[in-house]
């Protein structure tokens, strides 16, 4: 047979790709990390908008497997009609409350910066006056708080100042917040429409020695992201109303800003505690009118004393009642996490921390576990159980109780109404009748 015959040709393709050597793997494994930090590094900017596209996307995708699947809609059409709503949301939260909020908390601002020098006059009055606590007295005049105060007031000035140029700086660019969303948007539109099933469980790599435990890495990645993303923008929209209610209820000035820093304070631990608790108390010690004609330093105790409880409630019940699964991640690593974040993504770094740093665990347990030639999952399938403390299970039980009234007395209500347009059914045919006969 000549060499040279089509089949002959037809037969030479069909041999396998000769394997590369494991320098030739180990260069072109090196080109493509160096490629890709190249990336990171010149497209930074472009970074936050991507990552919030994706999370936007992975949020939607499960509303439009439900519409694909129990509606039979195509999926495309589930997509866009999705996105539509979306926007027509995105549009009234602009128009009725976005702008506000963000004027709200400019006044915020303004107002603890044009206040900040009183702190240590009103510190002064509260500190020299001796109180009276049944048969003792206490005085705390023996601690020198013109130092203190004016050290926290030199700390917090130009804090406030940048925060206040921040924000001053995202109104005066509404325009390119707008554009920007928008760009955001139809990213994330187009990419969740040509991608069914984003969610990445259709993950079917070819198989290899290493299929399992691509397999493996992927089931664990969609649990910690999944598990985290959702769950906590979840615990920062009930923090935001739970907060706008007590805040409102107290009469405290600018609750609608203050609750808005309280609830993205739940991302960043240890630190947006405190950054909400010294706005509150700042704000509370600075109000011109309290309710019931109560004292600054009183109504501040009771502000901060409610705040408190709503973060434990939020800490030690909404919050393990919301995740179905813990990081397992310390969260000193999410502070750092946070941190880091926020100069590579922006502000979207802020919500993404604490998955970025169990996703990096997961990829260093697997590493360092391959290394001693370890079983790299060993160990993942025992959960971890989270030791509640009495008072948490105490508002637990409370919970319970108190939506199963909430329910009986809803069906009650509801009862009523039905009964009665029965009843009005049943002598309707009655009527008819005995009209007939007449």
């Amino acid at each position: 047979m000549d060499g040279n015959t089509p089949e002959a040709k037809l037969n030479k393709s069909d041999q396998p790709s000769p394997n590369w050597a494991w320098t030739t793997k180990l260069v072109v494994g090196l080109a493509l990390v160096a490629i890709f930090l190249l990336l990171i590094v010149r497209f930074q900017t472009f970074l936050g908008p991507l990552i919030t596209a994706i999370l936007i996307a992975y949020l939607i995708n499960p509303l439009a497997n439900f519409a694909t699947k129990k509606l039979k809609l195509p999926w495309r059409i589930s997509v866009t009609v999705i996105y539509l709503l979306l926007v027509l949301v995105i549009l009234g939260l602009m128009t009725w409350g976005g702008f506000a909020l963000v004027e709200q908390v400019q006044n915020l601002i303004s107002f603890i910066e044009s206040n900040i020098h009183l702190l240590p006059d009103l510190v002064a009055e509260v500190t020299e006056r001796t109180y009276e606590i049944g048969p003792f007295k206490f005085s705390p005049t023996g601690i020198n708080w013109d130092d203190l105060t004016n050290e926290l007031v030199s700390a917090i000035q130009p804090a406030i100042g940048r925060l206040g140029t921040l924000v001053g700086s995202v109104a005066a660019g509404a325009l390119g917040i707008i554009t920007g969303t928008i760009l955001v948007v139809l990213i994330s539109y187009f990419l969740l429409a040509e991608s069914p099933g984003f969610s990445g469980q259709e993950f079917n790599p070819r198989q290899t020695s290493y299929t399992q435990d691509l397999q493996r890495i992927n089931t664990e990645l969609n649990r910690i992201w999944s598990a985290f993303i959702r769950s906590e923008l979840l615990v920062v929209l009930i923090s935001y109303v739970l907060y706008t209610i007590s805040l409102g209820v107290m009469g405290v000035q600018f609750f609608v800003g203050l609750a808005a820093i309280a609830a993205f304070g739940q991302l960043i631990p240890y630190v947006g505690a405190w950054v909400t608790w010294i706005s509150f108390g700042l704000v509370a010690l600075f109000q011109t009118n309290t309710p019931f004609g109560l004292p600054a330093g009183i109504y501040t105790i009771i502000v901060l004393a409610v705040s408190m409880v709503i973060n434990g409630i939020i800490d030690n019940i909404i919050r393990t009642k919301v995740m179905s699964s813990g990081l397992k991640v310390h969260p000193a690593l999410v502070l750092i996490s946070a941190i880091i974040s926020v100069q590579l993504f922006g502000f979207i770094g802020i919500v993404i921390a604490a998955p970025i740093v169990a996703s990096f665990k997961l990829f260093l347990i697997y590493a360092i576990k391959k290394l001693n030639d370890q079983n790299p999952f060993e160990g993942l399938e025992v959960q971890e159980t989270v030791e509640k403390s009495k008072w948490a299970l105490w508002l637990e039980s409370f919970w319970q109780k108190l939506k199963t009234w909430i329910i009986n007395l809803w069906r009650r209500l509801w009862k009523r109404p039905v009964q009665k347009a029965q009843r009005v059914e049943s002598t309707q045919p009655d009527t008819v009748a005995e009209e007939g006969r007449d």
